[in-house]
């Protein structure tokens, strides 16, 4: 069995006790990180390997950045989301580990709406999909993991109407996340769960996390070849009621050992 974790840890320098200490508990195989809001070179990258990961880290100053993580060495390394040799925003990391092709993913998030920043949103989306497209012809296990800023559906979030608005809600965002599951990947959460309202983000704002108002916008998509050792994928809840927690929180999804 192979686990494979997505969290947006908003800021690994303000999160790292948190985030060690959930390593050391939860002791996934790949853990694949996202907004760490540092360079490469501040990523505090003794601390984890000296937890027995290898690390695949592009970082940004005080923006975006993501990571892998794997207990396993990572090869063919790929840095950046193909598509836009001018886009600067550390946002895509690309690597085999454990038999897998395994990407941690940072979308943009896209508001305001009619703005450049809904325009780069949908841009972004279209070029993942080509290469998402690309990845599903080499016939590998695929796992796309991260924060997609996209919640799926009306019974992904505490309050549709007030998401109404939102980005993450627009039908063109949601039209886009779409087209990744036609060309034929599973949506591993939604795969084994149905039940409404299980979310793994909750705002700092107006108590959303002590009332529950949250929005379920961290996913794992998984190509065919992947998605047929699927054995779970679970929200971990507890991290998020930690001091000074990050606003997002653990997904793990486990795949079987390939037969």
């Amino acid at each position: 069995m192979t686990s494979i974790a997505s969290w947006n840890v908003n800021s690994i320098k303000a999160r790292l006790p948190n985030v060690l200490a959930w390593l050391e508990s939860a002791s996934p195989d790949i853990a694949l990180f996202q907004e760490l809001k540092t360079v490469e070179d501040n990523f505090p990258r003794l601390e984890i390997e000296a937890l027995g990961y290898h690390c695949a880290v592009l970082g940004q100053k005080s923006y975006n950045g993501v990571a892998i993580l794997s207990k396993q060495p990572l090869e063919d390394v790929m840095m950046g989301l193909p598509g836009d040799a001018a886009d600067e925003q550390a946002r895509y990391v690309e690597a085999t580990t454990f038999g897998l092709r395994v990407a941690t993913i940072y979308l943009p998030n896209g508001n305001p709406v009619k703005t450049e920043k809904f325009s780069y949103k949908l841009a972004w989306m279209d070029r993942l999909n080509d290469h998402a497209y690309d990845l599903l012809q080499s016939e590998q296990p695929v796992v796309l993991g991260g924060d997609y800023n996209i919640i799926p559906q009306d019974e992904d979030v505490y309050d549709p109407r007030a998401f109404a608005g939102d980005a993450l809600a627009q039908p063109e965002s949601r039209q886009r996340f779409r087209a990744l599951l036609n060309q034929g990947y599973t949506e591993a959460f939604r795969a084994l769960n149905d039940a409404p309202h299980l979310y793994s983000f909750w705002d700092y704002q107006g108590g959303a996390w002590q009332n529950d108002y949250g929005l379920r916008i961290d996913h794992f998509l998984l190509s065919p070849q992947a998605a047929d050792r699927l054995e779970s994928c679970e929200i971990d809840r507890e991290p998020r009621g930690k001091t000074k927690a990050s606003d997002h929180t653990p997904v793990v999804c486990r795949l079987r050992d390939a037969a």
